[in-house]
Protein backbone atom coordinates (compact mmCIF):
# COMPACT_ATOMS: atom_id res chain seq x y z
CA UNK A 1 0.00 0.00 0.00
CA UNK A 2 1.67 3.58 -1.12
CA UNK A 3 2.12 6.63 1.03
CA UNK A 4 -0.69 8.30 -1.02
CA UNK A 5 -3.44 5.66 -0.59
CA UNK A 6 -2.54 5.61 3.25
CA UNK A 7 -2.49 9.16 3.70
CA UNK A 8 -6.12 8.85 1.87
CA UNK A 9 -7.50 6.24 4.62
CA UNK A 10 -5.88 8.40 7.24
CA UNK A 11 -8.09 11.66 5.83
CA UNK A 12 -11.09 9.30 5.13
CA UNK A 13 -10.88 8.38 8.60
CA UNK A 14 -10.80 11.70 10.05
CA UNK A 15 -13.65 12.97 7.98
CA UNK A 16 -15.41 9.76 9.42
CA UNK A 17 -15.05 10.65 12.75
CA UNK A 18 -15.63 14.25 12.14
CA UNK A 19 -19.24 13.08 10.88
CA UNK A 20 -20.12 11.51 13.43
CA UNK A 21 -18.69 13.79 16.42
CA UNK A 22 -21.17 16.49 15.05
CA UNK A 23 -24.13 13.96 14.55
CA UNK A 24 -23.47 13.30 17.94
CA UNK A 25 -23.71 16.55 19.39
CA UNK A 26 -26.58 17.62 16.95
CA UNK A 27 -29.13 14.13 18.53
CA UNK A 28 -27.82 14.91 21.82
CA UNK A 29 -29.00 18.39 21.46
CA UNK A 30 -32.31 17.35 19.54
CA UNK A 31 -32.57 14.60 22.43
CA UNK A 32 -32.79 17.20 25.37
CA UNK A 33 -34.96 19.28 23.22
CA UNK A 34 -32.28 22.09 23.70
CA UNK A 35 -32.03 23.29 19.65
CA UNK A 36 -34.51 25.76 19.20
CA UNK A 37 -31.79 28.40 19.34
CA UNK A 38 -30.79 26.51 16.15
CA UNK A 39 -33.90 25.25 14.70
CA UNK A 40 -36.42 28.60 14.89
CA UNK A 41 -34.07 31.15 13.30
CA UNK A 42 -33.62 29.64 10.53
CA UNK A 43 -37.21 28.48 10.33
CA UNK A 44 -38.48 31.47 10.71
CA UNK A 45 -36.29 33.88 7.98
CA UNK A 46 -36.65 30.31 5.30
CA UNK A 47 -40.20 30.77 5.35
CA UNK A 48 -40.27 34.50 5.43
CA UNK A 49 -39.52 34.14 2.02
CA UNK A 50 -42.61 32.23 1.20
CA UNK A 51 -44.42 33.04 -2.49
CA UNK A 52 -46.54 31.09 -4.67
CA UNK A 53 -43.65 30.33 -7.14
CA UNK A 54 -41.04 29.87 -4.72
CA UNK A 55 -44.00 27.04 -3.22
CA UNK A 56 -44.02 25.36 -6.70
CA UNK A 57 -40.12 25.21 -6.54
CA UNK A 58 -39.91 23.89 -3.53
CA UNK A 59 -42.53 21.25 -3.45
CA UNK A 60 -40.68 20.11 -6.81
CA UNK A 61 -37.72 19.49 -5.01
CA UNK A 62 -39.46 17.58 -2.08
CA UNK A 63 -41.08 15.70 -4.69
CA UNK A 64 -37.63 15.12 -6.64
CA UNK A 65 -36.89 13.54 -2.80
CA UNK A 66 -39.42 11.59 -2.40
CA UNK A 67 -39.19 7.46 -2.44
CA UNK A 68 -40.70 6.87 -5.93
CA UNK A 69 -38.32 9.36 -7.31
CA UNK A 70 -35.20 8.08 -5.71
CA UNK A 71 -36.01 4.59 -7.01
CA UNK A 72 -36.49 5.73 -10.36
CA UNK A 73 -32.88 7.22 -10.46
CA UNK A 74 -31.80 4.13 -8.35
CA UNK A 75 -32.92 1.99 -11.18
CA UNK A 76 -31.49 4.03 -14.05
CA UNK A 77 -28.20 4.46 -12.43
CA UNK A 78 -28.42 0.66 -11.55
CA UNK A 79 -29.65 0.05 -15.60
CA UNK A 80 -26.31 2.33 -16.56
CA UNK A 81 -23.48 0.80 -14.18
CA UNK A 82 -24.90 -2.85 -15.10
CA UNK A 83 -25.36 -2.12 -18.84
CA UNK A 84 -23.34 0.36 -20.17
CA UNK A 85 -20.33 0.88 -18.09
CA UNK A 86 -20.78 -2.87 -17.10
CA UNK A 87 -19.25 -2.66 -13.63
CA UNK A 88 -20.88 -5.38 -11.42
CA UNK A 89 -18.91 -4.80 -8.22
CA UNK A 90 -19.92 -0.63 -7.83
CA UNK A 91 -23.50 -2.06 -8.72
CA UNK A 92 -23.64 -4.41 -5.91
CA UNK A 93 -22.34 -1.72 -3.78
CA UNK A 94 -24.35 1.49 -4.91
CA UNK A 95 -27.63 -0.55 -3.82
CA UNK A 96 -25.82 -1.77 -0.77
CA UNK A 97 -25.20 1.67 0.49
CA UNK A 98 -28.99 2.70 -0.97
CA UNK A 99 -30.30 0.38 1.07
CA UNK A 100 -28.31 0.64 4.09
CA UNK A 101 -28.75 4.31 4.08
CA UNK A 102 -32.75 3.67 4.35
CA UNK A 103 -32.72 1.32 6.92
CA UNK A 104 -30.24 3.94 9.27
CA UNK A 105 -32.56 6.32 8.64
CA UNK A 106 -35.93 4.05 9.69
CA UNK A 107 -33.43 2.89 12.62
CA UNK A 108 -32.32 6.49 13.67
CA UNK A 109 -36.46 7.83 13.27
CA UNK A 110 -37.43 5.02 15.70
CA UNK A 111 -34.56 6.14 18.35
CA UNK A 112 -35.41 9.78 18.55
CA UNK A 113 -39.03 9.54 17.82
CA UNK A 114 -39.22 13.46 17.46
CA UNK A 115 -42.71 14.78 16.54
CA UNK A 116 -42.72 17.45 13.47
CA UNK A 117 -42.80 20.85 13.42
CA UNK A 118 -46.10 22.31 13.83
CA UNK A 119 -45.20 26.25 13.51
CA UNK A 120 -46.19 26.74 9.60
CA UNK A 121 -47.24 23.49 7.13
CA UNK A 122 -47.71 24.21 3.44
CA UNK A 123 -47.79 20.60 2.79
CA UNK A 124 -48.62 17.54 5.26
CA UNK A 125 -46.44 14.45 6.28
CA UNK A 126 -46.51 11.68 8.22
CA UNK A 127 -44.07 9.79 9.98
CA UNK A 128 -41.26 10.77 12.82
CA UNK A 129 -38.63 13.86 11.70
CA UNK A 130 -35.35 13.37 13.35
CA UNK A 131 -33.48 13.39 10.89
CA UNK A 132 -34.95 14.10 7.55
CA UNK A 133 -35.66 11.02 5.57
CA UNK A 134 -35.69 13.17 2.28
CA UNK A 135 -31.85 14.66 2.96
CA UNK A 136 -30.31 11.53 3.81
CA UNK A 137 -31.52 9.52 0.79
CA UNK A 138 -30.14 13.03 -1.17
CA UNK A 139 -27.11 12.85 0.37
CA UNK A 140 -26.52 9.40 -0.59
CA UNK A 141 -27.86 9.26 -3.58
CA UNK A 142 -26.23 12.28 -5.36
CA UNK A 143 -22.78 11.07 -3.26
CA UNK A 144 -22.91 7.87 -4.50
CA UNK A 145 -24.16 8.47 -7.92
CA UNK A 146 -20.27 11.61 -7.90
CA UNK A 147 -18.12 8.71 -6.68
CA UNK A 148 -18.92 6.38 -9.06
CA UNK A 149 -18.91 8.65 -12.23
CA UNK A 150 -15.94 10.48 -11.08
CA UNK A 151 -13.35 8.28 -12.80
CA UNK A 152 -15.52 7.71 -15.77
CA UNK A 153 -15.42 11.87 -15.94
CA UNK A 154 -11.77 12.79 -17.43
CA UNK A 155 -12.05 16.79 -17.68
CA UNK A 156 -11.52 18.96 -14.70
CA UNK A 157 -15.01 20.57 -15.75
CA UNK A 158 -17.50 17.39 -16.05
CA UNK A 159 -16.43 16.55 -12.77
CA UNK A 160 -16.85 20.52 -11.62
CA UNK A 161 -20.32 20.42 -12.85
CA UNK A 162 -21.19 17.02 -11.63
CA UNK A 163 -20.18 18.09 -7.59
CA UNK A 164 -22.43 21.26 -8.48
CA UNK A 165 -25.18 19.15 -9.55
CA UNK A 166 -25.24 16.77 -6.41
CA UNK A 167 -24.21 19.63 -4.05
CA UNK A 168 -27.57 21.86 -5.80
CA UNK A 169 -29.33 18.93 -5.54
CA UNK A 170 -28.71 18.12 -1.77
CA UNK A 171 -28.77 21.34 -0.40
CA UNK A 172 -32.30 22.45 -2.22
CA UNK A 173 -34.06 19.03 -1.39
CA UNK A 174 -33.09 19.73 2.79
CA UNK A 175 -34.20 23.49 2.37
CA UNK A 176 -37.13 22.47 0.83
CA UNK A 177 -38.21 20.40 3.77
CA UNK A 178 -38.13 23.26 5.52
CA UNK A 179 -39.76 26.16 3.68
CA UNK A 180 -42.66 23.41 3.43
CA UNK A 181 -42.58 23.04 7.37
CA UNK A 182 -42.08 19.15 7.71
CA UNK A 183 -38.72 19.44 9.08
CA UNK A 184 -36.81 21.33 11.36
CA UNK A 185 -33.28 22.31 10.25
CA UNK A 186 -31.73 20.10 12.62
CA UNK A 187 -33.54 17.10 11.05
CA UNK A 188 -31.98 18.08 7.89
CA UNK A 189 -28.79 18.87 9.35
CA UNK A 190 -28.88 15.78 11.28
CA UNK A 191 -30.19 14.01 7.91
CA UNK A 192 -26.90 15.27 6.18
CA UNK A 193 -24.53 14.35 8.99
CA UNK A 194 -25.68 10.56 9.38
CA UNK A 195 -25.62 10.20 5.49
CA UNK A 196 -22.59 11.61 5.61
CA UNK A 197 -20.89 8.86 8.14
CA UNK A 198 -22.81 6.08 6.29
CA UNK A 199 -21.92 7.24 2.82
CA UNK A 200 -17.85 7.65 4.51
CA UNK A 201 -18.10 4.40 6.11
CA UNK A 202 -19.04 2.54 3.09
CA UNK A 203 -16.31 4.32 0.71
CA UNK A 204 -13.63 2.97 3.02
CA UNK A 205 -14.95 -0.59 3.16
CA UNK A 206 -15.33 -0.75 -0.40
CA UNK A 207 -11.97 0.45 -0.95
CA UNK A 208 -10.80 -1.85 1.38
CA UNK A 209 -12.55 -4.54 -0.42
CA UNK A 210 -11.00 -3.59 -3.73
CA UNK A 211 -7.56 -3.52 -2.11
CA UNK A 212 -7.53 -7.31 -0.66
CA UNK A 213 -9.65 -8.27 -4.54
CA UNK A 214 -6.67 -6.72 -6.08
CA UNK A 215 -3.80 -8.75 -3.68
CA UNK A 216 -5.78 -12.03 -4.15
CA UNK A 217 -5.78 -11.55 -8.27
CA UNK A 218 -1.86 -10.96 -8.72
Amino acid sequence: MNIHHKNKQKTGRKIGFLLLLSFGLIAAFVSFNKIQWFDLPIIIWVQSLENSYLTEVMKFFTWIGSTKIVIAIIIITSIILYVLLKHRIELVFFVIVMIGSTALNNLLKVIFHRERPTIHRIIEETGYSFPSGHSMAAFTLYAMISFLLWKHLRSRFGRGLMILFATVMILLIGISRIYLGVHFPSDVLGGYLASGVWFTLSVMIYQWYLERRAKRNK
